[in-house]
């Protein structure tokens, strides 16, 4: 048993500790572990080469996240304030229940990661959402505002989840077709899809109602705007 490859882990280790670049940290211990194992340099970038093709789709993922933060350093967060500040009609449930439209909409054509918490949740639609509910009352307190959040994130998840089976090459739709298949049932993806159509439905009108019962909740126990501008 060739035990120094196990090395990488104490450069990744090492890495962390001492606050270097995550990236470099990661690549560091992979090229440590392949030479430790034997491996050429050329091969080691040739598997490297051949993992960033196979799994381009995590780009997305590893691209997203500075991306987010470049924008909320750039003031982000703020404009999306301000633009629902300026929107009178609109409330925390509209908002919510809009956006759980849009997203089950857009998983049911196979755009699952178009939004998503890192992508949409965390940096638009929470504090878009806080600004809501602050609209007619007094800024919310760390407890409420916490519960709007977990709310935000609670709709993204429900809109995914009941969406993506409407999707007719998700792979749950796929994975039911050879279940039903391994005891004699045949079964055609659209069949599948058509039956998660309801459930999808009643998902919405579900989620909707526990949305306005929510801000009804949020607005039963909050003091009014007027009353916390004259206390101030």
């Amino acid at each position: 048993m060739n035990y120094w490859p196990l090395l990488g882990i104490a450069v990744v280790v090492a890495g962390f500790v001492l606050r270097f670049n995550p990236v470099i940290v990661v690549v560091g211990a992979g090229l440590v572990s392949g030479v430790a194992a034997g491996k050429s340099i050329p091969e080691l970038l040739a598997l490297l080469g051949e993992s960033f093709v196979s799994n381009r789709a995590l780009l997305m993922f590893a691209l997203t996240l500075p991306t987010i933060g470049l924008l909320e350093r750039a003031g982000l967060r703020e404009h999306a304030l301000r633009w629902i500040a300026q929107l009178r009609g609109l409330t925390l449930s509209r908002l919510l229940a809009g956006y759980l439209l849009v997203r089950q909409g857009l998983s049911m054509v196979g755009l699952i990661d178009i939004a998503g918490h890192a992508q949409t949740v965390r940096p638009l639609l929470a504090p878009m959402a806080e600004s809501a509910a602050e609209k007619t009352r007094a800024p919310l307190q760390r407890e409420e505002a916490q519960r709007v959040h977990a709310m935000a994130a609670a709709t993204d998840n429900i809109g995914r989840f009941f969406g993506e089976d409407v999707f007719l090459a998700f792979g749950a739709v796929l994975l039911i077709q050879g279940f039903y298949a391994q005891h004699g049932i045949a079964l055609e993806p659209l069949q599948i899809a058509l039956w998660a159509l309801p459930t999808a439905i009643a998902a919405f009108v579900i989620h909707a109602v526990r949305i306005v019962l929510f801000q009804r909740r949020l607005d039963r126990h909050a003091v009014p705007k007027e009353r916390s501008d004259a206390v101030d």
